[in-house]
């Protein structure tokens, strides 16, 4: 008696479509790693550019994830370890080879800060993606400053010394020093910021947004570092104010949840 030829499983392979967020993933790394090449080299506008196209792809590759359905461990954990990479340790390196190893021992010290200060903030980061959900008035905000933020904001001093034929002021070690430190405890500071993960463009400004959009690039290509600084201390300028926002919701929620609760009780009294 003959038994019918049984093939053997195929083996289900991966969308490509999913594979997309880590493919942006780990360009997003090779920029930061690139970056620490242009800074070794002294070519400080091009190890400059390579974080802020890391900060682009890595600001992508979540949203296509969920936009894809391809979220997964796998590619959380990859995300943690470029952040690090590319926001954490490139713009270390960059600022130590362009002026912090001009103070000794307390240079490396300072830029070994802003390091572990970024490591710190991803791990508390992973750690809170396994907490109850957040109430909805708070998912607009992020604890602390993030990673590619910090990044942008502790080079902020370089990118103006382009502008001025690199100015002494902004590249010494002191002014870069107060910098680091400064954007270090924002980073793993509790202070609440602008998240914009779930701003939506109302219908009537869509038009003008796309406007604003094309008006920007317009002005990185002709100005890109003035451009990049005003966009820097336009960040810099809204971190108290979301923090005053974060503070006026949330009083809010409470006088509203205190509301309800005296409702209640008074609706079970009778």
């Amino acid at each position: 008696m003959k038994f019918p030829h049984r093939r053997p499983p195929r083996i289900s392979g991966l969308s490509f479509n999913k594979l997309i967020p880590n493919i942006l993933t780990m360009l997003a790394l090779c920029a930061g790693l690139t970056s620490i090449r242009f800074g070794l080299h002294g070519k400080w506008d091009l190890a400059v550019i390579s974080i802020l196209l890391a900060g682009v792809l890595d600001g992508l590759d979540g949203r296509i994830a969920r936009l894809l359905h391809g979220t997964s461990k796998f590619g959380a954990e990859l995300d943690s370890l470029s952040d690090f990479v590319s926001f954490g340790v490139a713009p270390s390196m960059i600022l130590y080879f362009w002026t912090m190893q001009g103070a000794g021992g307390l240079g490396w010290a300072l830029v070994l800060l802003f390091s572990v200060c970024c490591a710190l903030r991803l791990a508390r980061f992973n750690t809170m993606l396994g907490e109850p959900d957040l109430p909805p008035w708070a998912y607009n905000f992020f604890t602390g400053v993030p990673a590619p933020a910090a990044a942008g904001l502790v080079l902020l001093p370089m990118v103006i010394s382009f502008q001025s034929d690199g100015d002494s002021f902004f590249a010494s070690p002191s002014v870069n020093a107060v910098v680091l430190v400064g954007v270090s405890f924002l980073m793993v500071s509790k202070i609440p910021t602008y998240s914009g993960k779930r701003f939506r463009v109302p219908h009537e400004y869509v038009l003008p947004m796309l406007l604003l959009v094309g008006v920007l690039a317009a002005f990185l290509v002709t100005e890109p570092w003035t451009t990049i600084t005003l966009i820097g201390i336009i960040y810099a300028s809204s971190i108290p104010i979301s923090a005053r926002a974060f503070r006026k919701l949330k009083k809010q929620a409470d006088e509203l949840r205190t509301k309800e609760t005296i409702t209640t009780d008074t609706s079970g009294a009778t």
